[in-house]
């Protein structure tokens, strides 16, 4: 049975805002709404409204919880050591541990001594201090399904790189906690809903082996959509250990589409002759490495139709535009941010993310340029192409669909 997917109740939202927010998750595929006693005042939710919505649970975190809260609630949560006692109406109970830092399994064990009653469900959450934690937490794990029943048991991890590990964690869970989007999440390394309801309607084995991208500012990415489940996004911050995370991961993934800024740190990381890859996939005990984006790229200049074309960047995308240009016998030059000389002719490849400005006094004159981001990325930097005189051509998705073609034949072969 899948695990039941909680949205937490942002505290900005109140009364009607808060109902509003519940029968936006349930649309989209949620099946718990949470309100928690750190975010939001006794008197600030209605609770019988949002209970008419979905089932409620209502979380005890330094405040007591209202008794309104209490009645309407279908499961009551109170910690394990911080609450006087574990009260909460039959067969309502969820027992839960946050711990302040990362433990060991029999640490974790230790924290569970006190009796909890047999009908409850048991959650518990500790910070990561790194990728490798992933193996702990997943003992922790079935140390404690084996003490309480798995249907009983939640284990998450949280912090900036536990994303995948809860992905992991997620198939022996009986409950899974996700962001609805946007720039507040409840915990650090909470899954989209979109992208966890996606998982649950489209993977056709709840044990099929996993997929993902890693990536920077990749909440817009189509990877997830078109790929099949289970397919996770991985978003890392830029300074993230993406390799300690990857090798943490090979027993659980068979292959990741990398993006950027992680397309050459991989490279390095694997021991490629490719100065950037965009693809990984497992082998055994070790990940190959590969980089489909010479088939966007080659579609992409195909498009252009030009035999001399500049390219505005040196990152990991341009490596495959270098390697195409050379096949195909087009005249290919990179011009580095310091090097822009504007106003520029002639045909461009802008490869710059779109989370990075470009220079100022950067400017276009009668010039066409190839746009290889999709979706409301590439949408951002064709107004920047058009705001400084040049004329963009949306070409991401025609180098992501030849690229991803490639990527789902090298995954068929992972082993």
């Amino acid at each position: 049975m899948a695990a039941l997917r909680i949205i937490t109740l942002p505290p900005t939202l109140t009364g009607a805002d808060a109902v509003a927010f519940a029968k936006d998750g349930l649309r989209r595929g949620a099946d718990v709404v949470e309100v928690r006693t750190d975010l939001h005042a006794p008197d600030a939710v209605d609770p019988e409204a949002l209970s008419r919505v979905m089932p409620l649970l209502v979380s005890e975190r330094d405040k007591p919880l209202p008794a309104a809260w209490v009645k309407a609630a279908w499961r009551v949560d109170r910690d394990v050591e911080r609450a006087q006692d574990m009260d909460a109406p039959a067969g309502r109970l969820l027992a839960s541990h946050h711990a302040e830092g990362p433990l060991t399994t029999a640490e974790a064990l230790r924290r569970w001594s006190r009796p909890i009653p047999a009908d409850a469900l048991v959650k518990h959450v500790e910070p990561m201090d790194g990728p490798a934690h992933l193996d702990v937490l997943l003992e922790t794990q079935r140390q404690l399904s084996a003490r309480f029943g798995a249907e009983r048991v939640t284990v998450l991890g949280m912090g900036p790189v536990a994303l995948p590990a809860r992905a992991v964690l997620s198939r022996r869970n009986g409950l899974e906690y996700v962001a609805m989007g946007g720039a507040w999440t409840a915990a650090p390394g909470q899954r989209l809903l979109d992208d966890v309801a996606r998982e649950h309607r489209k993977a056709k084995d709840a044990n099929a082996p996993r997929l993902g991208i890693l990536g920077t500012s990749i909440s817009h990415s189509r990877s997830p959509r078109i790929h099949r489940q289970p397919f996770d996004r991985i978003d890392l911050a830029e300074d993230a250990p993406v390799e300690a995370v990857v090798d943490s991961l090979l027993p659980h993934y068979v292959g990741f589409s990398v993006t950027s800024p992680f397309k050459m740190r991989l490279a390095r990381h694997t021991g490629s002759v490719m100065e950037a890859i965009n693809t990984l996939v497992r082998r055994g005990s070790r990940w190959a490495a590969f980089n489909t984006d010479t088939e966007g790229a080659s579609a992409v200049l195909e498009r252009l139709g030009s035999q001399s074309v500049s390219v505005l960047g040196d990152g990991g995308s341009t490596q495959a535009l270098r390697l195409v240009a050379g096949e195909q016998g087009v005249a290919l030059t990179v011009v580095r941010r310091a090097e822009v000389q504007s106003p520029l002719t002639g045909d461009w490849v802008w490869t710059w993310p779109d989370r990075v400005a470009p220079p100022e006094t950067l400017r276009f004159e009668g010039a066409r340029v190839a746009v290889i981001a999709y979706g409301a990325p590439g949408r951002r930097v064709a107004a920047e192409i058009v705001r400084r005189g040049g004329t963009p051509l949306l070409l991401g998705a025609a180098w992501f669909v030849a690229q991803a073609r490639r990527q789902r034949q090298l995954w068929e072969t992972a082993t």
